[in-house]
């Protein structure tokens, strides 16, 4: 994922240098979004893994955890706007990219195991689920289906 975010940064920060007239001010934003995506993204992780091994209460921990990413953002983008130290919406598109890395994760995913020369392991069935218990589901579901 973030892989994919660094790439959709470099890729904006290719093409602000042809149409952005103030280049440090653009620079400075863009990459204060893309490493803001990065912490996003590290966060994200962090909160899902906690989360689902709560049990019943994994909805409220994800929940808060999104409410505070969220809310952060609003908190930055406020003192961007208030300050002008950084431009907002170039913060905001940096930002982004973690939405952008998440749809190009299946190809840095194939490109990051061809760099590195790995393979995806081959899914296999949990021992106590065992051939019986797959050949006794499918036949359950054939007969439902007549």
């Amino acid at each position: 994922m973030q892989t994919g975010i660094l790439f959709v940064g470099i890729v904006c920060q290719a093409v602000g240098a042809f149409f952005v007239e103030r280049q440090v001010y653009y620079a400075k934003s863009l990459w204060f979004g893309i490493f803001m995506a990065i912490a996003a993204s590290v966060h994200m992780y962090r909160t899902l893994d906690r989360g689902l091994d709560c049990g019943a209460d994994a909805s409220k921990i994800i929940f808060r955890g999104y409410l505070f990413r969220y809310a952060f953002l609003v908190f930055v983008l406020a003192v961007a706007m208030v300050t002008e130290v950084m431009n907002p919406l170039v913060v905001f598109m940096g930002y982004m990219s973690l939405k952008v890395a998440a749809f190009l994760q299946p190809f840095t995913h194939k490109l990051c195991n061809g760099f590195f020369h790995e393979t995806d392991p081959v899914p296999a069935p949990l021992p106590e689920e065992g051939a019986s218990g797959g050949e006794q589901a499918s036949r359950e579901v054939s007969e439902e289906s007549l």
